[in-house]
């Protein structure tokens, strides 16, 4: 399970608190309005950026002063954050090891990695080669051989058509399922929270509001909610 307990966010003049439990297992939504600090709550979490007070833990264990790669944390940001000399095989083998050489098991675990996103047929070609939905695939390709029980998503398929976008969620979807993966997910579209999160966390008045059931919050939404949706 993940809890953040009473934490106080702040930057500046920003502030946001957060005291919730996400069960394990759960893929939750996180929304609000531009400057609610959504992106800030998942660089808190993976451990990107300190809060002023409080702590992150997972399955009981206080995360708070670890560094991000001490965390059971994989995270997908808007850019896919692909090395454009790298080839897609190249870029998804940076979960395992920098070095260039892989070992047969490496190699392996990489080819798996595509062909679990569809992309074994292109491997060997650069970012700029591929279309926006493929680059997207390798940087997801690339946090699965990170094996991290927690994922969090800050926007990686903002860029996307909505065809192209929903295939990617219910990827994410089927794959987290299958691994028993937890999931945040930063989205200003509530369509994307209806079709792959259990629970959605809203942001509003400098505060971060315990997850609730998707369909139930988007169907009668309080007025922070309503507000930020509009008629």
């Amino acid at each position: 399970m993940l809890k953040l307990d009473a934490l106080d966010i702040r930057q500046d003049d920003f502030r946001l608190a957060a005291d919730l439990d996400v069960p394990r297992g759960r893929i939750v939504a996180v929304i609000g309005p531009s400057g609610a600090g959504k992106s800030t709550l998942l660089n808190v979490i993976a451990g990107f950026f300190a809060p002023a007070s409080g702590r992150v833990l997972w399955d009981g264990q206080d995360l708070t002063a670890l560094p991000p790669a001490a965390r059971p944390v994989a995270m997908l940001f808007q850019d896919n954050n692909l090395f454009p000399h790298m080839t897609a095989a190249q870029n998804v083998a940076l979960a395992l090891t920098p070095r260039a050489r892989l070992s047969p098991e490496q190699r392996a675990r990489v080819e798996a990695a595509l062909d679990r996103v569809g992309l074994q047929a292109v491997a060997d070609r650069r970012p700029g080669a591929l279309s926006g939905g493929q680059q997207s695939r390798v940087a997801l390709a690339r946090v699965l051989l990170q094996d991290k029980p927690l994922l969090l998503l800050d926007e990686p398929f903002a860029a996307l058509g909505p065809a192209l976008k929903a295939e990617m969620l219910d990827l994410v979807a089927r794959i987290a399922r299958d691994q028993g993966a937890t999931v945040l997910m930063v989205s200003h579209d509530p369509a994307d929270a209806r079709r792959i999160a259990d629970s959605v966390i809203l942001l509003a008045s400098g505060r971060a509001h315990p997850p609730r059931p998707t369909v139930a919050l988007l169907d009668d939404p309080p007025p922070e909610l309503r507000a930020y949706l509009g008629p």
